[in-house]
């Protein structure tokens, strides 16, 4: 090649290189969690080169990242103009109807685009797998099958093979992910090749620990994340997970002085490239996390005007719970109320329902009223916990807890033995205590012959807490028959002492209860020498109990009437 030919082969590649450069700059940053960053250097992309879909393309996933839903869609339109043919932005438009709820016409727009690339086309196929993983009603097997057909290589010609990237191994680890089970095994180990690839990349490490989170290895999840942060101190979105963890509002996690590190951590790092927006939630976020609720409110109030259909939600809730947490209900009330009327039932979220919940278990005096806020702060309880597709343990267990707060037994039984019935011991490993909460709550909600049952299937399947199966289980025949006259507890408190399971119990206010109903039970048998072995056990813990007392009084009287007719007999 001469030096004329050499020189502008040169400037080709220099020229190319700095488009080239210019869209990957764009993915870095969303690699980085700098959306408004991406933005700015992906529209940049496209200015130098409209017919390039992949700056469409992620300049659209950029948009979605800053919650500008509509901005997105006009921009895969746009780009569809541009590049009529585009199955990339095919897959980005099969993404927006996804989130619209039309799960046929997504799936036909996949489908007609992974057609196109016969399946070889990693952009393509990481778009197509990534909507089906992170947009609610994905099909996360659909997902999978289309990572795999990327990577499988088998029976491809040598100028077919596919080369894979981490990218493509961590889009597989999170399809892995979202399926769940048995699949977190699967998840870990494609994320592992990602880092054969790119020993570097804190994402497939961060992404492990979501992986642990979900099997409740929580401070192996904290590892994870803050390894991620020590592999890529600039990787924002690992300081994000921290974060998150620090506010879910569970024993095990919630920190508000970590949370508002980790935000106040994140926020350095991303610096202006989340968005104007995104910053200015984080700042009330982290005035509300200090408790300094007066800042929360008015930073919220003076940003809500200024934001996008997609995130006004959060603002909401924001602002609903700092309300709240001032004890100023009525104004989080009216709030979230009208946020509820403006957006519909179905744009609800989760923690919208949960607000809900709280505004309305809030105590009023008008008794009329008090019904009819218990009746809608359980609706909206319920609807906290079934917002999402995918099952949550500590969601369904705080509903349960809630129920039995206010005081609803039966819809708190309810949610015990969906905890119970609907998990399996690998992803509820508080079954134990559930199931006990089950049957007590069925005998306060006066189901007592469910509760025979609840107890019974408890003492079978805990050897070693049967002692306290058989005793629930005679406490709730013992409310069956409150005046101890059948008798259909004495077979279950008669083996509870066989077992010794009074040596076991260690509050003696919990065997009065069936030492009394046996006391009684042998009284109405007027079975003297039984009665008096369960009184002695009564008058040992309570020397003065008053139900002794009356037995004692009305024996006396008998005694006294049946020594009078004698002596009356004879007058005659």
């Amino acid at each position: 090649m001469n030096r004329r030919k050499s020189l502008i082969v040169a400037l080709l590649c220099v020229a190319n290189g700095v488009m080239a450069q210019s869209v990957e700059d764009g993915l870095k940053d969303l690699y980085y969690g700098k959306y408004e960053t991406a933005k700015g250097n992906l529209e940049k992309a496209i200015a130098a080169k409209p017919t390039d879909d992949r700056g469409y393309y992620y300049l659209g996933i950029a948009q979605l990242g800053l919650h500008d839903d509509a901005g997105a869609a006009a921009t895969f339109q746009k780009g569809l103009q541009a590049v009529p043919t585009s199955p990339l932005l095919q897959a980005g438009l099969g993404r927006i109807d996804l989130m619209k709820g039309d799960a046929a016409a997504a799936k036909q727009k996949f489908e007609a685009a992974s057609t196109a690339t016969e399946g070889r086309n990693g952009d393509v196929a990481r778009a197509i797998a990534d909507a089906n993983t992170e947009v609610k009603g994905g099909d996360r097997g659909y997902a999978l099958s289309v990572m795999e057909k990327l990577l499988n290589n088998e029976g491809r010609k040598k100028k077919e093979v596919y080369t894979a990237k981490a990218a493509d191994y961590i889009e597989l680890g999170d399809a892995y992910r979202l399926l769940g089970g048995e699949n977190g095994g699967k998840a870990i180990t494609s994320y592992d090749k990602a880092l054969e690839l790119e020993p570097n990349n804190a994402e497939a490490v961060m992404k492990q620990g979501l992986v642990n989170y979900n099997a409740k290895l929580l401070q192996d999840a904290v590892n994870d994340w803050t390894k991620a942060t020590n592999l890529d101190p600039n990787y924002a979105p690992a300081y994000y997970e921290l974060y998150q963890f620090y506010i879910t509002p569970t024993k095990a996690q919630l920190s508000l002085e970590n949370a508002a590190k980790y935000l106040e951590k994140y926020m350095e790092v991303v610096g202006q490239g989340a968005g104007k927006m995104e910053n200015e939630y984080n700042l009330a976020a982290i005035a509300f996390y200090r408790k300094d609720y007066d800042a929360a409110i008015n930073k919220t109030k003076a940003v809500l005007p200024q934001t996008t259909e997609g995130n006004k939600g959060k603002f909401v809730r924001l602002l609903t719970d700092a309300y709240l947490q001032k004890g100023d209900t009525t104004t989080g009330k009216q709030v979230i109320e009208e946020y509820a009327k403006s957006v519909g039932d179905a744009k609800l979220q989760a923690n919208d329902y949960k607000l809900l919940s709280a505004i309305y278990q809030q105590h009023v005096t008008d008794s009329a009223q008090e019904a009819i806020n218990d009746s809608l702060a359980g609706m909206y309880l319920e609807k906290y916990a079934l917002a999402d597709t995918a099952k949550d343990v500590e969601k369904y267990r705080a509903v349960a807890d809630n129920f039995k707060a206010m005081h609803d037994f039966k819809r708190s039984a309810e949610w015990y033995g969906k905890l119970v019935n609907e998990f399996t011991d690998e992803q509820n490993s508080g079954k134990v205590q559930d199931m006990f909460f089950k049957g007590t709550m069925e005998i306060y909600a006066r189901e007592y012959d469910a509760a025979d049952s609840t107890w019974g299937a408890f003492a079978a399947k805990y050897p070693n807490n049967e002692a306290l199966g058989i005793y629930w289980r005679g406490r709730a025949n013992m409310a069956k028959d409150p005046e101890a006259k059948s008798g259909v507890a004495v077979p279950y408190f008669q083996k509870f002492f066989e077992i010794k399971g009074d040596e076991k119990m260690n509050k003696p206010s919990q065997l009065m209860f069936p030492y009394q109903y046996m006391m009684i039970y042998y009284y109405n048998k007027d079975d003297q020498a039984n009665m008096k072995i369960w009184m002695d056990k009564v008058l040992a813990i309570d020397p003065n109990n008053a139900t002794v007392k009356a037995i004692q009084e009305n024996q006396e009287n008998k005694a006294k009437a049946a020594a009078a007719k004698p002596a009356q007999g004879n007058k005659r």
